[in-house]
């Protein structure tokens, strides 16, 4: 290994500097966190989040915070947590620090199917325990993908190997399952990275497993208001300004993309404890609630679905500057194919409408960026006889150099609405809060 004493120090540093308990919590009476958790002999753990990206600077880590708030209620105590590059040497260095202090490690990140994703075998070579393929996990991504197994790319079959000392953890929003390597020094649990996988993965999948194997707690009751359009500080300040929550509320919060999520829980699960929940939400929803989409583990793609579906309407898209991020959310929860009517994607507006077979007179014309997006909503919309349709225009910059696109909704009566969206960010993290942005607007636009 190249320089392992730096490496070592890096991570020592690393996690004498982590947050062990990262839970944003709001009492009524006081600022200190409610401990709903005895301290006697509580099962300590680290964390490892793999990812390069981390590193540079491109994404924050939200899994610590995430994994933190979820597992100390029930008796788990953090006391560190890791970032480590996507590189064998780093990864088994950093379990080396971990194994070494804890019975507990949990990793996230890199067991998809790219050739970065490299966790998986890390974790084998550092255990010495074996991978083989899972007949039943097999089964299931067949049954997903609608293929033979026999045809199943090698990398895309390598996600059905688990370890042969230990066990695999379901995951029901993706393909990549979650390991558990039981080796003689500690319990080392693998998790994938996207947050949209990894987290009902914790509650569903990981809190049962690390009840029977350690014992810890099972979580009480506890009510999740998923949030879009209104930033985390802002709903914080809401809820401390028009809500009183009990003592022994306990209130943890996450957010990925523009979308928000705040989790109310108590201690125990009786019927009266979940109408109080219950009550909280609606004592909520009079001051924020045109801001919340769901309660459950619905996500804003599917609501925005759902709604439709309640319609009996469909949903066109022609996108340009969101690079297709639009039809990419839309058409993965559309499983049944009954709203989506179709989708372009173009470099710009003025290949969209010659892609779409409109007279090369009315592309070349003079006419401004709000009346081509208009004409391109209403182009998608004529082709594929779907009430709905939404056109992005290519990214633009205004007079203070930030990035913006006109986007234009056409709705079923005819009207035609246009708006200018703002760009957050760059890349992938640009595209995915723009597709929020426009979903929320298309939610608004479908109450």
């Amino acid at each position: 290994m190249k320089q392992p004493n730096k490496i070592r120090m890096a991570v020592l540093l690393v996690a004498a500097l982590s947050i062990c308990y990262i839970q944003f919590t709001v009492r009524a009476s006081d600022s200190q966190p409610y401990d709903t958790v005895s301290t006697s002999n509580p099962t300590k753990y680290m964390i490892l989040v793999t990812g390069s990206e981390l590193l540079s600077g491109a994404y924050p880590d939200g899994h610590t915070y995430f994994i933190t708030g979820i597992l100390h209620p029930l008796g788990l105590e953090c006391i560190g947590s890791i970032i480590a590059n996507d590189k064998q040497a780093d990864i088994k260095e950093a379990l080396r620090y971990a194994t070494g202090m804890v019975d507990l490690v949990i990793v996230t990140g890199g067991l998809g199917p790219t050739d970065n994703d490299i966790t998986r075998k890390a974790l084998s070579d550092f255990t010495g325990i074996a991978l083989k393929e899972q007949p039943d996990v097999l089964r299931e991504m067949a049954q997903r993908f609608h293929v033979p197994p026999d045809q199943f790319r090698a990398n895309l079959r390598r996600q059905t190997q688990v370890p042969t000392g230990g066990t695999y953890l379901k995951n029901t929003e993706g393909t990549a399952v979650g390991l558990v390597f039981n080796s003689t020094k500690s319990v080392i649990v693998a998790l994938p990275g996207p947050p949209r996988e990894l987290q009902p993965m914790v509650r569903n999948e990981l809190v049962p497993y690390l009840s029977k194997r350690f014992g810890t707690k099972l979580p009480g009751c506890s009510l999740t208001l998923r949030f879009v359009g209104l930033g985390q500080s802002q709903i914080d300040q809401s809820l401390k300004d028009s809500v009183l929550l009990a003592p022994d509320i306990m209130v943890s919060s996450q957010f990925e993309g523009g979308r928000v999520d705040f989790t109310f829980s108590l201690p125990q699960d009786t019927p009266q404890d979940r109408a109080r929940l219950q009550e909280l939400k609606q004592e909520i929803m009079k001051h924020i609630g045109e801001y919340i989409y769901a309660d459950d583990e619905t996500s804003l793609e599917e609501h925005v679905l759902d709604l439709l579906k309640a319609r009996g309407q469909m949903l066109a898209l022609a996108e340009a500057g969101s690079g297709g991020s639009l039809v990419a959310a839309l058409s993965s929860a559309d499983t049944d194919g009954q709203v989506l009517a179709g989708a372009h994607v173009a470099p710009t507006v003025e290949k969209l409408l010659r892609l779409l077979n409109i007279d090369n007179d009315d592309t070349t014309g003079s006419g401004s960026a709000d009346q081509k997006i208009k004409r391109l909503a209403l182009a998608v919309a004529n082709i594929t006889a779907s009430q709905w349709a939404i056109a992005v225009g290519e990214v633009r910059r205004d007079e203070s150099d930030y990035g913006y696109v006109e986007v234009a909704f056409k709705l079923p009566d005819g009207r035609m609405e246009t708006r200018q969206a703002r760009l957050n960010g760059t890349g992938e993290l640009a595209r995915s809060r723009l597709s929020t942005q426009l979903l929320d607007q298309l939610r608004r636009r479908l109450k």
